[in-house]
């Protein structure tokens, strides 16, 4: 470590302290540059965290007088040391400290026992496991020493200071319950009953993480994850909001800024490589592959079927059609969870002006139970450069709901050949499991109950599972040479960038698979048992697996300046060669030998590399094996490994502004060397194989909650709409917030009845409002003409239920940008307003909206006051549904308006206390 550093840790107003049954640091003592966070799904458990408060509180209760007892015989022997010595022993500091590995921040004000959690043997054996799936985990550091004043300021805590502490911590936990023995709770689910934990809970669970010590924060950039949001709390990182960029960890939802990426620090990660849309837009994803099959021949990148893009390949689709018939499949180049992707038998079907990708429909895929599926794994690349790629043990079966029919008539149900769970959920026939053991039931399974199933017939799941990770592998190879690229041009550290791609699968009935997609950001939603088991455990592994630096303030502020003249735009890893000083004080380091002939930059990579590899969990490294670069060193340029996909023009040769280097075959050499002097890694096909057929193992039952759900009161809701509609009638009116409020609470209900109720008659008169409302919610061709319809069915009206709950979805976000931050004039108060929303039917809600649009003439809930190509007003039918039926007439011809526009009137503060009733 650099003298500088060691400084900026001495000279810290924080000291560090330990504690012996927790290891949530690990790859290095805290300080180290290696040293990384932990991250486990045990403490997601809400009853774990109580118990484990409730133990923290009785000892606190029956330490408290011999620490006070302890604290007064420390300090007059510190006196008397004084006295006598100039320089305190360091043994009398601290009594019994010894050796750990362990070490985890301590505010220098707490007492040293008095905070310390301790467990009994059951609870010891739970934390003591890091990941879903391995312990394989190693720490290694020593205590770090406390500066003199440090210890003095501990001693001297006053018996005040105790007390208050201890009261706060006894008011915490005042309310919570004994529970059953810690065996019980390994194997227990929090029942629907049971309240969600809140996020108050969350951070009050986090207050004691390493991770809330340093100070740790992360970020989300147009992405929400419940799921993320939670680990984080729980593990004590802190959110950072705005246009705040001092963030250890950058969680987005889509392509990032490349001025943000060229600024990152050493410590920060974040979750995407610049240039990922060559992987995740499929027009470029399959250019890409195309361009691999011309150059390095198609029986090797035989991994997608036969794709056009249009309209530019449009001739080239109906060649082929001629040559071998359709069906054809869909899809636009940008859009994920299913959304206007459609089946035809012939291009004819397709609209001239359509820009989609086409690709020829897999007609034999595998079925289970006569009902096709495909797969959702997951794929962690650490580094490009070289390449370092994970497939996850786990990962997702979704099965459609409807059984396959080949026949040409049903290639409009998207229920029946479209296997996303986006599209299945609305299905009335829909099954989801209701425990997380059954890993093969409803419909969604997980793969290792795939592949045992298949097992059982008697299939070879292991060439099926050697067969995903070359088209993984491949896939990754194909679109790896502009990504490489747009690394070295903007990411200034090598460990900056990493991202979890979710492949989308699908196996034919000759078990080869085929890729059909990549996602950019894989969905993080829990809805079910099974769901909150496979991607809780996906994500702990994840970020311990990619390493957030458990690096403190003070040495943020180091490496910011120590980094900060290398953040340019031009900023790039160079290739340094080490003296022979650096070499021979780099041998002297702990750990497998390294070879002495690397450059320092390869050091760093080999050793990231076997950290890495270290705190795994349940990744397994596909990339790169023993045999990787037998297999795929042809795809690879001999000089600096990197996979070309362009052909070279003949005097021509790949021209970079650095060293030439080859960290493939540099890393491959050193991890799989069979000189024996170095340590193999442990990465066979057969473990391999063996991994992804065991079942997911967690120590702890995670909990899935449902969101609860206010029961509503059907008389309060009558009695409340009288009120509301005498408010209307006698002049007041809605807020743009609560008309856009009131219609998406309306449109929710509807929805409701079209999952639940398909014998409902109403789809036409949905499908004609999103028609005509446009936007980027617009139905597959198959279903814009009303008489391609002609009988009722349940797969139709998941049809228009998912088209509506896309809308939906896209209706929410536009209205977040209403805020009621007052009371305005002449309008609904809110407090009356939202107690009225709480317990309001259907009715009640289309009776609001019809009164108020008759009364006023204007339609708040689509068109602002100021828009622009506003129709009239329709006149709504009077009984039930006349709403509904009036909706489609309400939108103009020319679509919606979507300008935001200011309302400019008079408003009064909104004493919160009153209630308008």
């Amino acid at each position: 470590m650099p003298s500088s550093l060691c400084e900026a840790l001495t000279n810290s107003s924080i000291s560090f302290d330990y504690q012996k049954e927790d290891d949530w640091i690990t790859s290095g003592k805290l300080g180290s540059r290696e040293a990384v966070l932990v991250f486990r799904t045990n403490i997601l458990n809400p009853k774990i965290r109580k118990t484990l408060s409730e133990k923290s509180s009785a000892q606190v209760l029956t330490d408290t007088k011999d620490n006070e007892e302890e604290a007064v015989q420390c300090q007059e022997k510190l006196e008397q040391k004084e006295s006598t010595s100039s320089e305190p022993s360091s043994k009398d500091s601290l009594s019994g400290s010894t050796q750990h590995k362990i070490f985890l921040l301590k505010k220098p004000q707490q007492c040293d026992k008095s905070d310390k959690l301790t467990f009994s043997s059951p609870f010891k054996k739970i934390l003591n496991r890091y990941s879903s799936s391995d312990t394989s985990i190693s720490s290694e550091g020593e205590e770090p020493a406390s500066s003199s004043e440090n210890k003095s300021r501990v001693l001297k805590t006053s018996q005040n200071t105790i007390n208050i502490k201890l009261a706060a911590d006894l008011s915490k936990e005042s309310g919570y319950e004994s529970i059953a023995p810690a065996k019980s709770i390994s194997n227990t689910v929090v029942s629907e009953e049971d309240p969600e934990v809140t996020s108050e809970d969350d951070d009050e669970s986090g207050t004691n993480m390493p991770a809330s010590k340093l100070k740790i924060t992360y970020k989300f950039h147009q992405t929400e994850t419940k799921l993320l949001r939670k680990l984080f709390n729980v593990h004590g990182l802190t959110e950072v909001q705005g246009e705040n960029n001092n963030f250890n960890l950058l969680w987005t939802g889509v392509h990032m800024k490349l001025d943000i990426v060229r600024n990152l620090a050493p410590y920060q990660r974040v979750n995407h490589f610049p240039r990922s849309y060559e992987m995740t837009r499929k027009d470029r994803l399959y250019k890409n592959i195309e361009r691999m099959q011309h150059l390095r021949g198609m029986k090797h990148f035989d991994i997608v079927p036969q794709t056009f893009v249009l309209p530019i390949e449009s001739r080239d689709l109906v060649v082929a059609h001629n040559k071998h018939r359709g069906p054809w499949i869909v899809k636009p180049a940008a859009s994920s969870r299913g959304r206007g992707i459609f089946i035809v038998n012939s291009p004819d079907q397709i609209p001239q002006d359509e820009q989609a990708v086409v690709s020829k429909y897999i007609v034999d895929p595998l079925c289970i139970d006569g009902h096709k599926c495909d797969l959702r794994v997951y794929v962690l690349v650490t580094s490009f450069d070289p390449l370092i790629i994970y497939l996850y043990e786990e990962g997702i079966v979704r099965l459609a709901t409807v059984k396959y029919d080949r026949h040409a008539d049903n290639l409009w149900n998207p229920c029946m050949h479209l296997c996303n769970y986006s599209i299945n959920k609305y299905h009335s026939d829909y099954i989801r499991s209701s425990d997380a053991q059954d890993e093969d039931v409803g419909h969604k399974w997980t793969l290792s109950a795939l592949l045992r199933h298949l097992k059982l017939q008697s299939c070879d799941t292991r060439q099926l599972m050697l067969n995903i990770e070359d088209l993984i592998i491949k896939a990754v190879l194909a679109c790896a040479q502009s990504i490489i690229s747009a690394c070295r041009m903007f990411v200034p550290n090598g460990n900056n960038c990493f991202e979890l791609y979710g492949f989308d699968i699908l196996i034919d009935n000759a078990l080869k698979p085929w890729l059909l997609e990549i996602n950019l950001s894989p969905s993080m939603g829990v809805d079910s048992p099974l769901d909150t088991k496979v991607k809780s455990c996906l994500m702990a592994d994840l970020l311990t697996c990619v390493g957030i630096p458990a690096y403190s303030p003070e040495m943020r502020s180091h490496y910011d300046q120590k980094w900060s003249r290398f953040r340019s735009s031009s900023c790039q890893r160079q290739a340094t060669f080490p003296s022979a000083s650096q070499k021979t004080k780099k041998s002297k380091k702990k750990g497998p030998a390294i070879n002495l002939n690397l450059t320092g930059e390869e050091q760093r990579i080999l050793r990231n590399a076997r950290l890495q590899y270290s705190r795994r969990g349940g990744f397994v490294r596909i990339f790169p094996t023993d045999d990787s670069m037998q297999r795929y060193g042809n795809f690879l340029d001999s000089a600096n490994g990197i996979p070309i996909s362009t052909p070279n023009v003949q005097s021509q040769t790949f021209q970079t502004p650095i060293i030439q280097h080859n960290y493939n075959q540099m890393l491959h050499q050193n991890l799989y060397s069979k000189d024996g002097r170095q340590k193999q890694e442990d990465n066979s096909e057969a473990d391999r194989i063996w991994q992804y057929e065991r079942a997911l193992e967690t120590d702890s039952e995670i909990p899935f909650v449902k969101k609860p759900t206010v029961e509503k009161c059907e008389v309060e809701g009558r009695r409340l709409r009288k009120v509301m509609l005498k408010k209307i009638s006698n002049g007041s009116e809605l807020t743009p917030f609560q008309a856009r409020q009131t219609f998406s609470i309306y449109l929710e209900s509807v929805l409701r009845r079209l999952t639940e109720d398909p014998k409902d008659n109403h789809e036409k008169i949905i499908l004609k409002f999103l028609n005509k409302f446009g936007g980027s919610v617009k139905p597959p061709v198959m279903f814009r003409n009303m008489q391609n319809i002609k009988v009722a069915s349940k797969a139709r009206s998941a049809m228009v239920a998912k088209l509506l709950g896309d809308f939906l979805e896209n209706y929410k976000r536009d209205t977040e940008a209403y805020v009621d931050s007052f009371d305005h004039f002449g309008m609904i108060p809110s407090s009356a307003y939202n107690q009225f929303l709480m317990h309001a039917q259907e009715s009640d809600l289309e009776a609001v909206l019809t009164l108020h649009t008759n009364v006023t003439g204007i339609m708040p809930f689509l068109y602002n006051r100021c828009g622009l190509s506003v129709p009239p007003t329709p006149p709504i039918p009077s009984g039930l549904h006349g709403f509904l039926r009036a909706l489609p007439s309400m939108v103009s011809s020319t679509g919606i308006n979507r300008e935001l526009s200011k309302y400019d009137g008079y408003f009064k503060s909104f004493d919160k206390e009153k209630i308008f009733l």
